[in-house]
């Protein structure tokens, strides 16, 4: 009789975690955002989540945890219980940089985290001052050669995607430049259209305004396609510097151990919201490209992002603020 009941009780336990998986989500869903209502990344996901609360049944709430360039809200996505109740945004400076960049973090991105699905790809425009005498690449990187480290490039600080992309032109286009970091990219822009700055990777949302309005003048694109928004642009490859490829991107990611069903949930619905026309809306004003896929695919994708970049921040020497 014991036996009988021990063997009930253990099968009883053993179901519970499968009973779990085939309910959810049976109760609300927190999004951790790891950077400031009112950004970039938090008007995107919550956009998704709105998406996803008609998708799943269950509410699904933002919450922000910023700080320390991402690493105190993609902290609390790693070390949260893996039931698929805590998702959140995975970025680039978390993900990709932070772990090459910063001397230590209190989670490790390759092993801590699991990808769900890349949502959006944000690749940067490179522009240049009005007042600059170049109209393309070939001008630039002629005028740069003729007069090492004279011109500038601004950035929202040091280790960001600006600065970065900067560093792997310096090191593509064999030239020496001047970074000058700022405290965000908007007074760096600022600078830029007033001709304090020779040139400056911008993203897309925030360089078009100024573009369109004719204060800077863009001489191509991160991306390897040409971005809707700018059809006359070109890629830096088209430019002249093969496979010179920079983005600012967010995906979904939650934490490692999440039962896979959960995982692929997720992901085939988020698939879906990517072609919902609100969606679509949101990241082509943004001048963003969408992605989608599976998570096998946006795992590959980050381990080639922290590669690459890794590369770049130990080559130029560049350390945390």
């Amino acid at each position: 009789m014991f036996r009988i009941l021990t063997f009930v009780l253990s099968s009883f336990i053993l179901c519970v975690p499968a009973m779990a998986q085939n309910n959810w989500p049976s109760s609300p869903i927190t999004l951790i955002v790891p950077y400031a209502p009112g950004g970039y990344s938090d008007t995107r996901m919550r956009l998704l989540a709105r998406k996803l609360t008609d998708k799943l049944g269950q509410p699904v709430v933002v919450e922000n945890k910023a700080g320390a360039g991402g690493v105190i809200g993609t902290n609390i996505i790693a070390k949260a219980s893996p039931d698929g109740y805590t998702i959140g945004c995975g970025s680039f400076a978390p993900l990709a940089i932070n772990p090459t960049l910063m001397k230590s973090i209190p989670y490790d991105a390759a092993t801590d985290l699991m990808p769900v699905i890349l949502l959006e790809t944000s690749p940067l425009i490179l522009s240049v001052s009005s007042q600059l005498p170049v109209k393309n690449l070939a001008e630039l990187i002629a005028l740069a050669k003729k007069d090492p480290n004279k011109l500038t490039y601004g950035s929202s600080g040091q280790g960001g995607a600006h600065h970065l992309s900067g560093e792997m032109l310096e090191a593509e286009a064999k030239i020496e430049l001047t970074h000058v970091p700022y405290k965000g990219g908007a007074p760096a822009a600022t600078d830029l259209m007033a001709g304090h700055l020779a040139m400056m990777f911008e993203m897309g949302y925030a360089a078009l305004p100024s573009i369109k309005a004719d204060k800077i003048r863009p001489i191509a694109v991160t991306s390897p396609k040409r971005l809707t928004a700018l059809p006359n642009v070109p890629t830096m490859n088209e430019a002249g510097l093969p496979g010179f490829e920079a983005y600012n991107w967010q995906g979904i990611v939650v934490p490692a151990k999440t039962p896979n069903s959960i995982v692929l949930r997720l992901n085939k619905a988020i698939n879906e919201i990517l072609q919902d026309p609100d969606m679509v809306k949101a990241i082509s004003d943004g001048a963003s490209q969408a992605a989608g896929g599976s998570p096998e695919a946006f795992g590959k994708f980050i381990k080639s992002e922290r590669d690459k970049w890794a590369k770049v921040i130990k080559t130029a020497n560049i350390t945390a603020e």
